[in-house]
């Protein structure tokens, strides 16, 4: 069973969504300086797409996002501990999860979506990082038996 089976099943689903989007926003006000104000800015314009939109869009991704990580998941629960092993591997773990968003993104019909994007992605991988260990606690707090 891989990690979208047993994350999104109808029990966990809203609680995992919620849990993503409360991770993410933990991450944002832990930002500063200039890249944190445009970090916040940009989230702040995609909210504003129409309410609930990030909500919305990490359902979206979600499933996708935790196929990209299940090899890398998968390889940490063999080693023992999934959470310290993403957080060992966030680069490949920040590249699974933008490999998602850039296709995603891709095929947006959204302008204000995709220039957002684009005006940080340069940037992203290095964010992405920052959040792996936090997503991994989050990912745990619904893999446990």
């Amino acid at each position: 069973m891989g990690l979208s089976d047993g994350l999104l099943n109808p029990t966990k689903k809203a609680m995992v969504i919620d849990d993503c989007c409360n991770m993410i926003e933990g991450q944002l006000a832990s930002k500063s300086g200039m890249s944190g104000i445009a970090l916040k800015t940009a989230f702040a314009a995609l909210k504003g797409v129409k309410p609930g939109y990030i909500p919305y869009v990490v359902e979206q991704i979600l499933p996708q996002c935790f196929i990209a990580l299940d090899p890398i998941w998968s390889q940490g629960v063999e080693k023992g501990d999934p959470v310290e092993y993403l957080s060992a591997n966030r680069s490949n773990t920040a590249d699974a999860l933008l490999s998602v968003t850039d296709g995603r993104v891709k095929n947006s019909n959204r302008q204000i979506v995709r220039g957002t994007y684009e005006k940080l992605r340069g940037s992203a991988k290095k964010h992405v990082e920052e959040a792996v260990p936090d997503l991994a606690k989050v990912i745990n707090n619904y893999t446990k038996v």
